[in-house]
C-alpha cells in the first residue's frame, strides 16, 4: 500500500478503531439503533456490513459491505451497466449526428461544441462524484444522475436553436459523468480486488459498446426515422427513467459516516476550484482556433486563469481535511502514470471516435455507413476487458498486461496514419478493432492498478481522480483534433483556391457544411479532398504521439497485490 493513502482496511491482523464517539455509535447501532443521533438518514450498518475502518483525517468510518451472491450482485451491477451503456451513447452519439444538426441550424462549426458541452460538463462533475457519493451514498447518486440524464435527452430532443441543444448536452453530460464513474465505486464496494478486473472487464464492454454504438444508433435513427436526429435523444428518457427506479430499489451501498454534518464535509472550495478549472481550460481550447483566433481576448483570458485556478486547486486540496481529490495520492506512481495513461488514450480514441466517421463521410459514405466502420472497437473492447479481468483474476499480476494493451493499442494508431483518399475500406475497421483491444484492456488494468495502490477507504476518491483524467482526456482530445484538423484544412483550403474569385465564401461554406462538397465549382473538387485529406493526417499524427506517451507511462506502474476479499485481509 501507499503509505500516503492513508489508514488501512480492518484485517484480523491489523484492527482499526473509529473515533470513540462514532464507535460507540456503531455498537449502539448493531443493536438496531442509529448510528448517528443527529443525522437519523445516515444507514445503519446491518447484516451486509462486514467491518470498517477510520479516515482520522476526515473523522469518518467506512462501511465495508459484505460480499454478495453471485446472482445478486450481477443483477445489482446489470442495473448500473444499463446506464453506463447510455451514458457512453450519449457521449459518441453526436459523431454522427453533428453534421444533420449543424446543418439544421446553419453551422457545421457547431460539432466541438456538441461534443464539449456534454463533456466539459462531464469532466467537471466527475471527480465531485465520489466524495459526495462517500456523503450521500451510491444509490442516491445514481438516481440523481438518471434524472439528470434524461432531463438533458429531453431537452435536446426538443430543442429549437443552438443553444438549448448545448444546454441540454451540459445537463446530461452531467448525469452521464455519474452514470459512468458511480457505477465503478459501486464495483469496487462490492467485489474484491483479485475478481474486480472480470467485472469492470463487463462494465467495460458496456461502456465501449455504447461508446461506438453511439455513432451508430444515431445515424440509423436519424436516415430512418421521419423525427431525424431528435429520436435518438428522446429514445433514450423512458429508459433511464425505469433504470432510476430500479438503482433506487436495489442499491443499498451505506455512505461513510460521521459525527460532523454533511455541509461540514463537503468540500465547497475545492468542488468550486475543480468546475472553474475544468471550464476555463477547456472553454479555451475549444474556442482557439475554432470559434475565434488563438490571440482572441476569450483566449487569453481563459487559459492563463485556468492556470491560476490549477494552482489554487492542488494548493487547497492538498490542506484540506476533506479534499474532492486527495492530491497526495496522485504523487503515488503508480497512481499518476495509469492517469496519465487514462489521459492520452482517451484522447486518442474519442478522436478517432469522432474523426474517422467525418472521414468516411468526406469521403461519399452515409453517416450510417460510416459508423459501421466503428463497429470493430467495441468487439475488441467486449474480449480485450473480460479477458484481461480473467487473467488478473488468476494471475494477481496487471503490469505487463498493461504494458501488452498499449502495444496493442499503438498498432492500431499506426495503421490509422495509413488512411488516405485511396485506403480500402476494410482498413478503418482493423485499426479500430485494434484501438478497442488496447483501450479496453488498458481501462481495467489502469483501474485496478489505482485501487490496488491506495487503501479502501479512498477508492472511491482515486476511481474518480481516473474518471477525471478521462473525461478530461475527451474533452481536450476533441479540442486538439479540432483544432489540429481546422487549422490545417483552413491553410490548406486558402493556398490551393485562395486567389480565386469567391474563395472566402466557398471556403467558409465548405468549411461549415458537408454538403457542399456535392456542390463544389469545377476544378474544386481534387483540391478540397486532398486538402481534407491532409487535415485528418495531421490528426492522425497527433494520436500516433499520445499513443506512444501512453506506452511510455503505462510501463512505469508498480506491481502491487491484488487482494481476495473486500477487507483487505492478508491471504
Amino acid at each position: 500500500m501507499s503509505p500516503a493513502s492513508g489508514s488501512g482496511p480492518v484485517t484480523p491482523d491489523r484492527p482499526v478503531s473509529p473515533p470513540a464517539p462514532i464507535a460507540e455509535r456503531i455498537s449502539a447501532a448493531n443493536e438496531n439503533t442509529p448510528l448517528l443521533e443527529s443525522q437519523q438518514q445516515q444507514p445503519k450498518p446491518n447484516d451486509d456490513t462486514a467491518a470498517s475502518e477510520s479516515d482520522d483525517d476526515a473523522g469518518e468510518v467506512t462501511i465495508i459491505t459484505e460480499e454478495l451472491s453471485d446472482l445478486r450482485l450481477i443483477f445489482t451491477l446489470t442495473t448500473t451497466w444499463v446506464g453506463v451503456f447510455l451514458g457512453a451513447v450519449d457521449a459518441s452519439i453526436i459523431a454522427t449526428l453533428s453534421a444533420p444538426i449543424s446543418s439544421e441550424f446553419g453551422s457545421l462549426s457547431l460539432l466541438s461544441w456538441l461534443a464539449t458541452a456534454y463533456l466539459i460538463a462531464n469532466a467537471s462533475c466527475q471527480p465531485l462524484s465520489g466524495r459526495l457519493t462517500d456523503i450521500f451514498g451510491r444509490g442516491p447518486g445514481l438516481v440523481f444522475s438518471n434524472l439528470m440524464f434524461a432531463l438533458g435527452n429531453l431537452i435536446c430532443g426538443v430543442a429549437q436553436d443552438e443553444y438549448t441543444i448545448i444546454f441540454g448536452r451540459v445537463v446530461a453530460g452531467i448525469g452521464g459523468g455519474g452514470l459512468m464513474s458511480i457505477s465503478t465505486f459501486l464495483g469496487s464496494d462490492l467485489v474484491p480486488l483479485r475478481k474486480r478486473g472480470l467485472f469492470q472487464g463487463i462494465g467495460n464492454v458496456a461502456y465501449g459498446s455504447g461508446a461506438m454504438l453511439g455513432g451508430v444508433f444515431g445515424g440509423l435513427l436519424n436516415d430512418a426515422s421521419a423525427w431525424g436526429w431528435r429520436l435518438a435523444f428522446l429514445i433514450q428518457v423512458p429508459i433511464v427513467l425505469v433504470s432510476a427506479v430500479l438503482v433506487h430499489v436495489l442499491v443499498k451501498v451505506p455512505p461513510k459516516i460521521s459525527n460532523k454534518s454533511l455541509v461540514s464535509r463537503i468540500d465547497f472550495t475545492g468542488s468550486f476550484l475543480t468546475v472553474a478549472f475544468l471550464v476555463t481550460l477547456l472553454l479555451g481550447l475549444n474556442a482557439g482556433g475554432n470559434s475565434v483566433a488563438w490571440t482572441h481576448p476569450l483566449i487569453l483570458a481563459t487559459l492563463p486563469l485556468s492556470l491560476v485556478l490549477l494552482v489554487a486547486f492542488v494548493w487547497w486540496e492538498s490542506r484540506a481535511k476533506q479534499p474532492i481529490i486527495p492530491v497526495r495520492l496522485l504523487l503515488d506512481r503508480t497512481v499518476l502514470m495509469a492517469c496519465i495513461t487514462n489521459l492520452v488514450g482517451t484522447m486518442v480514441v474519442i478522436t478517432a471516435t469522432f474523426y474517422i466517421p467525418l472521414y468516411l463521410q468526406v469521403l461519399g459514405h452515409t453517416p450510417t455507413q460510416a459508423a459501421l466502420r466503428l463497429l470493430a472497437s467495441p468487439l475488441g473492447v467486449s474480449f480485450s476487458s473480460v479477458g484481461a479481468g480473467i487473467i488478473m483474476k488468476k494471475t494477481g499480476k496487471y503490469v505487463g498486461l498493461g504494458i501488452a494493451s498499449q502495444v496493442v493499442f499503438l498498432l492500431g494508431v499506426v495503421l490509422l496514419n495509413l488512411l488516405d483518399e485511396k485506403s480500402p475500406n476494410w482498413l478503418p475497421f482493423i485499426s479500430m478493432l485494434f484501438h478497442g483491444a488496447g483501450y479496453g484492456a488498458m481501462l481495467t488494468t489502469t483501474l485496478l492498478a489505482c485501487i490496488a495502490a491506495v487503501d479502501h477507504s479512498q477508492q472511491a476518491v482515486i476511481t474518480a481522480a481516473t474518471y477525471l483524467f478521462r473525461s478530461v482526456g475527451a474533452t481536450v482530445g476533441v479540442t486538439i483534433a479540432s483544432a489540429v484538423y481546422q487549422n490545417i484544412l483552413n491553410a490548406r483550403l486558402w493556398e490551393r483556391f485562395g486567389d480565386l474569385p469567391g474563395a472566402a465564401e466557398e471556403i467558409l461554406r465548405i468549411r461549415n457544411d458537408l454538403g457542399e462538397l456535392g456542390r463544389l465549382p469545377e476544378g474544386w473538387r481534387d483540391g478540397v479532398i486532398l486538402s481534407f485529406m491532409e487535415a485528418f493526417q495531421g490528426v492522425w499524427l497527433t494520436s500516433l504521439g499520445l499513443a506512444i506517451v501512453g506506452l511510455i507511462s503505462i510501463s512505469l506502474m508498480k506491481q502491487h497485490k491484488l487482494h481476495s476479499t473486500l477487507a483487505r485481509a492478508e491471504e
